[in-house]
């Protein structure tokens, strides 16, 4: 007994170790990440000015380039596309309509500038970036030309580009800055959500969540999709329902990302035993983030009432059977290929478990723009801790 004391008091200072490791290896990650991004931002800054008061035409990018490459070889990633997408960087996000979009939704803390490590006195805005934003509290908050808001500091500059490169308007811009921050984004999996409109897919009509759900997870439509894709399973029209299940198993890595990186994958026909009878649930996650098991049932045709008992009757299993002490309410979610909303929203309207459903799409659709549930993941956002 003596030594498995000792043993498990060890183990628990070591990972008290790791901690301090991961925590200080954060930090200078996300140091560097400063850095790099204040060097695109003075970079961009400066040759945009230049630019701007056609002091410099295209032809001396192009030469700036070919001289940092000639002079310092050491110095990487100074293309004259790369000095473009520089520009571009500071242009968009030093605007007032942007900053004035962050402001709206966001705080005054993510407007402020980060404290800059040159001399920017020499940059010459144009009369769109004298920025001066009038914060919700009354107070003026001025941004300095050269000085960058601290909300870019939420994700890479590789990321910013990809934004900036595919997002239409300000609001979808700041939301996908602050989704790859939440989300732990790299390149490739942003460029997936926001091929995949995760934009509205998150921030749309809620009507297929159930009452209970609602009440339980009251942050729950920020932060589950109504509509997945599911574009790389290469689905046939017409397909069985262990086709799609193995399909999802097979791919399970870009599932999770479509369904968000807080579900963890347990089993698939997770079996639950019930008096005499065994009963089958399709796929079993757990969410970390709302510390509970979610039930996911998949359906080859379109969404019908009965589908709804057989869910609640498996949460009631999971709850009863399964569920952990310290583990909240299991969660259901129906996926199917398509559900008439009107009956959705009858069949949601008196159901008290925790349940939703959702449409999975084999090719994407229209991109939608959604403001007021763009205000609701930015409340989530400032909330998160």
């Amino acid at each position: 007994m003596g030594d498995n004391k000792i043993t498990v008091s060890i183990e628990q200072q070591f990972g008290e170790v790791i901690d301090i490791i991961l925590q200080h290896k954060s930090r200078a990650s996300k140091a560097v990440n400063k850095e790099l991004l204040l060097t695109a931002w003075h970079v961009g800054g400066y040759v945009s000015a230049k630019l701007k008061s056609e002091e410099w035409g295209s032809k001396v990018v192009t030469q700036l380039s070919e001289y940092i490459r000639s002079q310092r070889p050491d110095i990487k990633g100074y293309s004259r596309r790369s000095i473009y997408n520089m520009v571009m960087f500071y242009d968009a996000y030093s605007t007032t309509s942007f900053l004035t979009t962050v402001e709206n939704f966001l705080s005054s803390e993510f407007v402020q500038p980060t404290t800059a490590q040159i001399e920017a006195s020499n940059f010459e805005p144009s009369s769109d970036h004298a920025i001066t934003v009038q914060p919700k509290t009354a107070q003026i908050v001025q941004t300095v030309i050269g000085q960058m808001p601290k909300i870019l500091e939420l994700t890479t500059l590789t990321n910013h580009i990809e934004i900036l490169c595919r997002c239409k308007n300000n609001e979808e811009r700041m939301f996908y800055i602050l989704y790859a921050n939440k989300e732990h984004l790299v390149k490739r999996e942003l460029q997936r959500c926001i091929s995949n409109q995760t934009f509205s897919a998150l921030l749309g009509s809620k009507d297929n969540m159930s009452k209970g759900l609602l009440e339980t997870y009251p942050n729950a439509p920020i932060m589950f999709k109504d509509t997945l894709f599911v574009d790389f399973l290469d689905l046939p029209r017409k397909h069985s329902e262990s086709r799609l299940r193995n399909g999802l198993l097979e791919h399970m890595k870009q599932f999770i990302l479509e369904l968000g990186k807080d579900f963890i994958f347990m089993d698939q026909e997770y079996r639950l035993n019930i008096g005499a009878s065994t009963f089958k649930a399709d796929l079993l996650f757990f969410h970390r983030g709302l510390q509970a098991l979610v039930a996911v049932e998949l359906k080859k045709t379109k969404f019908h009432p009965r589908d709804l008992g057989q869910l609640e009757f498996y949460l009631e299993a999971l709850d009863r059977d399964v569920k952990r002490s310290n583990e909240n309410p299991s969660i259901g979610i129906i996926l199917c290929p398509e559900a008439d909303r009107v009956v959705v929203e009858y069949a949601m309207s008196r159901s008290m478990s925790p349940t939703m459903i959702a449409e999975y799409k084999r090719i994407l659709i229209p991109q939608e723009r959604m403001q007021e549930k763009l205000n609701e993941f930015c409340n989530l956002f400032l909330n998160k801790d």
